[in-house]
C-alpha cells in the first residue's frame, strides 16, 4: 500500500501582517462549536468543533462498578478512553489503542477529577469516552472542555467545569490555541486546564523552550481562553435547558386546552 505523502512544513507560520497560516491574529481562538445531548443511549454527550478538530464525547454513569473489584468504597471511580478514529488523520491510524492515547486518557481523567463529586457514588463508576473523529491539533484540550461539558449534561454533580486551552510558540512569537501545523513545527506548547471561578489548574504541560516572562505571558493567555470558553461552555447548557423548558411550557398549555 502506497502511503500518502507527508504534509509540507509551511514556508511561514506568521506572514508579514503578522496573521497565521490559517488567518488568525497570535491572541485568537479558532471558530468553535459546542452542542450537548447529542446522543440518546448515553446518560450524557458533546460535540466540539475547534478549528478541524472534530470531537464527540460520551457519559455513562454513575452506575454499579464492573469487574467489582474495581469498585472504592468512599467514591466513585472515573474511567476515561481518549480514542482518535483510523480516518482522523492524514495516514489511516492503527485502531488499537496506543501509548500516547493511553497517555491522553489519563490526562484527560485527572483533569476532571478534582471537580466532580464522587464521593457521593461510592462503589460506582463514571465512563468517558472520547472520540477524535478528526484531529487537528489541540485535541486533549478540545477532549477536556468537551468532556466536562458531557459530564454536565449527564447531570453529574461538579464544584464547576473544566475548559482547556493551549498556547504555544511559533517563529518566536506566542500563540493561542495551535493548529496541527503550528504544534509540529512550533517551539513550544502548554496545555493548560482551568477551573475558573475557583482559580484552580487542574492541567499545566510543556512541550519545548521558554523564557520565565515568555511562560508566564502564554500561561495567562492560556487562563483568559479559558475563561472564555468555559462561558461557551454555560451558554449551551443554558440554551439547552431552556428549550426543554419552553417545550413542556407548551406541552403543559396544550393539556390545559385539550
Amino acid at each position: 500500500m502506497n502511503k500518502l505523502p507527508e504534509p509540507k512544513q509551511p514556508e511561514k507560520l506568521i506572514d508579514d501582517k503578522g496573521l497565521r497560516i490559517d488567518g488568525r491574529r497570535l491572541d485568537e481562538l479558532r471558530p468553535i462549536k459546542l452542542e450537548v445531548g447529542l446522543l440518546d443511549k448515553a446518560d450524557g454527550s458533546a460535540y466540539i468543533e475547534q478549528g478541524k478538530n472534530k470531537i464527540l464525547v460520551a457519559v455513562y454513569g454513575p452506575r454499579e462498578a464492573h469487574p467489582k473489584h474495581i469498585a472504592m468504597p468512599e467514591r466513585a471511580v472515573i474511567r476515561c478512553r481518549y480514542h482518535m478514529a483510523p480516518f482522523s488523520v492524514d495516514e489511516r491510524k492503527n485502531p488499537a489503542p496506543s501509548r500516547r492515547e493511553m497517555e491522553l486518557s489519563k490526562v484527560i481523567r485527572e483533569s476532571l477529577e478534582p471537580v466532580v463529586l464522587t464521593d457521593l457514588y461510592p462503589r460506582t463508576t463514571i465512563d468517558l469516552f472520547i472520540e477524535v473523529l478528526q484531529s487537528d491539533g489541540g485535541s486533549r484540550c478540545a477532549g477536556i472542555t468537551a468532556a466536562s461539558l458531557a459530564l454536565a449534561d449527564a447531570g453529574i454533580p461538579m464544584k464547576e467545569m473544566v475548559a482547556a486551552c493551549a498556547v504555544g510558540k511559533i517563529e518566536g512569537k506566542l500563540a493561542l490555541d495551535l493548529s496541527d501545523a503550528e504544534d509540529k513545527y512550533g517551539e513550544a506548547d502548554i496545555p493548560v486546564a482551568l477551573v475558573p471561578n475557583a482559580g484552580l489548574v487542574t492541567l499545566l504541560q510543556m512541550d519545548g523552550h521558554l523564557t520565565l516572562s515568555e511562560f508566564e505571558q502564554g500561561f495567562t493567555m492560556a487562563l483568559e481562553a479559558c475563561k472564555t470558553l468555559n462561558a461557551m461552555q454555560r451558554e449551551v447548557l443554558k440554551k439547552k435547558y431552556a428549550t426543554i423548558k419552553e417545550a413542556a411550557e407548551e406541552r403543559e398549555e396544550a393539556e390545559v386546552v385539550a
